[in-house]
């Protein structure tokens, strides 16, 4: 699909929504010109003025989404009826694309909400979407490869993006959306322990942060599974090990896949 004159509606200017904007105005894909948010905050929208005077924002949803090619709802689940009971008889469902970022709210509900007809996307990104490193994970119904290579690239431009299967979206909501929370508790932790044994708060973060990303960097480097590079740092009777062990007695790993399962939704 060619994209120079692609039109994107964005109803929500909050967290994500505003978050979503602003990274696709940095991207290549889509221009700043043709980027459209919607919000009834107009503090929200004069955020996202200021960050780029040529993204059209307004308070109407049904004007916004007049002629765009892809209309994403950025709002809370709770809010996809009422905006659907505002704008499902104003889109044209044989041209305009539906991009859901409403965790929870599925295929059925949205062919309910809408139409049949309609080629629509459910999306999870997390939070670190504001600074292009987001995990977005996404979800087709009804529509084509080339609609799904469009939507998968354009999430692609804010972090990582992945096509799966529906049913698979709740897990991977959990590992990433729900993830980066427990990946910041992580940090939390090790601060504290940092703390304890003499090391100031802000450079106990600071280390622990850059450890995190060289490990990260590590992994991707030379695509090896996390235990080959536990290995490289285990000495024999060192003081690596001992820490694992303490850390494995304490149910580490037992306590990341509990917490990973109960925020699971099935």
């Amino acid at each position: 699909m060619e994209t120079a004159n692609l039109q994107i509606a964005i109803i929500g200017a909050g967290n994500m929504g505003g978050a979503i904007a602003r990274g696709l105005a940095k991207g290549k894909l889509i221009q700043s010109k043709n980027i459209r948010v919607s919000d009834v905050s107009q503090v929200n929208l004069d955020a996202i003025k200021a960050f780029d005077a040529e993204i059209m924002v307004g308070t109407s949803n049904r004007d916004m989404i007049e002629g765009a090619d892809i209309i994403m709802l950025a709002v809370k689940p709770w809010l996809v009826e009422v905006i659907a009971e505002e704008i499902e008889n104003k889109i044209n469902y044989e041209k305009q694309i539906i991009v859901s970022i409403a965790a929870g709210v599925d295929f059925g509900k949205m062919v309910e909400l809408f139409d049949k007809q309609a080629s629509i996307f459910r999306v999870i990104p997390n939070t670190a979407i504001d600074v292009l490193q987001s995990v977005s994970t996404i979800s087709s119904f009804n529509a084509k490869k080339e609609q799904e290579e469009l939507v998968v690239a354009m999430f692609a431009e804010l972090g990582k993006a992945f096509l799966v299967p529906e049913t698979q979206l709740n897990a991977f909501m959990s590992l990433s959306s729900c993830g980066i929370a427990y990946a910041f508790r992580y940090i939390r932790a090790a601060m504290e322990g940092g703390v304890e044994m003499g090391i100031y708060p802000g450079v106990a973060k600071d280390v622990v942060i850059q450890t995190l990303r060289g490990a990260i960097d590590l992994l991707e480097a030379n695509a090896s599974h996390p235990e080959m590079e536990i290995d490289k740092v285990t000495t024999p009777g060192g003081i690596t090990i001992k820490g694992l062990n303490e850390m494995e007695a304490h149910g580490f790993t037992n306590a990341v896949i509990k917490g990973l399962k109960a925020s699971h939704l099935k």
